[in-house]
């Protein structure tokens, strides 16, 4: 049986056992971690600042937020301790870098920045790739007339997806989202402007989470959260407020992108196309058809998945005459690629190992004059 763990041993100094936590925040190589160990409930909810052992780096162990780690060394009085192991993950987002993930809550605004179906549906397939469960917010709804609420509601609907319409300046707005995130961890996703922020203030009021307006020029948010954090519902559950960006990156092969489609899987839960390796193009066979709204939308994402696939294949291929570089936009263009052995820099520690060569060699012939007699150089 394994005794219950008591923080006296730590206190005293030991290492040993110790408490378990989720990651709330990360910075450099700085950790913040909440305890949440049912062995030590007059600790639970304790947050101290952690470090991360030699060994988890060395093992190639990343530590994220939203992880549930082991700690050890405590300093109860100056609040820090080190991770000492890595708990198993049950999800893992790369942007942003969360773990354990229950669900993604994905939040557009209705108005200012107004809503743009290409953009929403370009974060919806994001979303849908990572496999966490995906669900819709539109925000300020306040500022759009009934009409324009139900045509998006019955679009959305159309999409697969039954969207939370909330305005922050209603006080009763929010009681129908609290439900859906109460006891799970959620990331909340969305471009810049939107209301991300502002959304968790009014849910978490001890957040104090900074806010931006909309530029004017542009039409479209200020980015003001930097990094990704995790905050706790005073119902349970914590939130995950993530950076905003506008056009997110998208790098599914082809095969990969009807999955990420709510529209493809419900025709496909009803009969299979009759090749496995079927893209959904309506060529005969095909169980999806054509007959959906989002169609020529898939059409268009298919159509940069093969050239991005395709971009890949000859990325890989060191015989290509091309290579392909991706801008600040994600745009990609092509330019020569050089051949190595005649362009490639040499890398310093080729140069010093060639120094050290040379030195001893130096040396050795140095030695091997001072062996000769006076007036004499040794042949050979």
């Amino acid at each position: 049986m394994i005794a219950p763990y008591d923080p006296r041993k730590d206190m005293a100094g030991e290492e040993g056992v110790g408490p378990w936590g989720v990651v709330v925040a990360t910075q450099a190589n700085y950790y913040r971690v909440r305890l949440d160990t049912p062995d030590a409930p007059s600790s639970r909810g304790t947050v101290l600042l952690c470090t991360r052992r030699a060994r988890l780096k060395k093992t190639g162990q990343q530590v994220m937020v939203g992880d549930r780690v082991q700690l050890e060394a405590i300093d109860w009085v100056d609040g820090r301790a080190a991770i000492a192991t890595l708990g198993a993950r049950q999800s893992l987002l790369d942007r942003p870098p969360v773990a354990n993930a229950d669900q993604i809550l994905l939040v557009f605004a209705l108005a200012e920045p107004d809503l743009d179906p290409q953009q929403l549906g370009r974060f919806l397939v994001k979303a849908e790739a990572t496999g966490v469960p995906v669900s819709l917010c539109l925000n300020k709804q306040d500022l759009v007339s009934a009409e324009t609420l139900h045509y998006w509601q019955d679009q959305l609907g159309q999409w697969g997806y039954s969207p939370t319409a909330i305005s922050l300046q209603e006080g009763d707005a929010l009681d129908g989202l609290r439900s859906q995130l109460q006891g799970r961890t959620t990331v909340v996703s969305g471009p810049s402007g939107v209301g991300k922020s502002s959304l968790i203030n009014r849910l978490i009021p001890q957040a104090s989470l900074r806010t931006g307006a909309v530029s004017g020029k542009l039409g479209r948010g200020r980015h003001t959260t930097r990094h990704v954090e995790l905050f706790e519902l005073p119902e349970g559950g914590f939130l995950a407020d993530t950076p905003g960006f506008n056009q997110p990156d998208l790098t599914l092969p082809p095969e990969a992108l009807g999955q990420c489609f709510p529209e493809i899987r419900q025709r496909l839960a009803l009969e299979d196309c009759q090749f496995n390796d079927c893209l959904h193009r309506g060529d005969p066979g095909c169980a999806v058809g054509t007959a959906w709204p989002r169609y020529p939308f898939y059409l268009t994402l298919l159509a940069e998945a093969i050239e991005y696939d395709a971009d890949l294949r000859q990325q890989r291929d060191p015989d290509a005459a091309l290579k392909v570089r991706v801008g600040e936009k994600g745009q990609r263009h092509h330019e020569p690629r050089l051949q190595t052995k005649k362009y490639r820099r040499p890398s310093r520690r080729s140069q010093k190992q060639d120094l050290d060569e040379l030195r001893y060699n130096l040396d050795d012939q140095a030695d091997y004059l001072d062996s000769a007699p006076d007036g004499e150089l040794p042949l050979g």
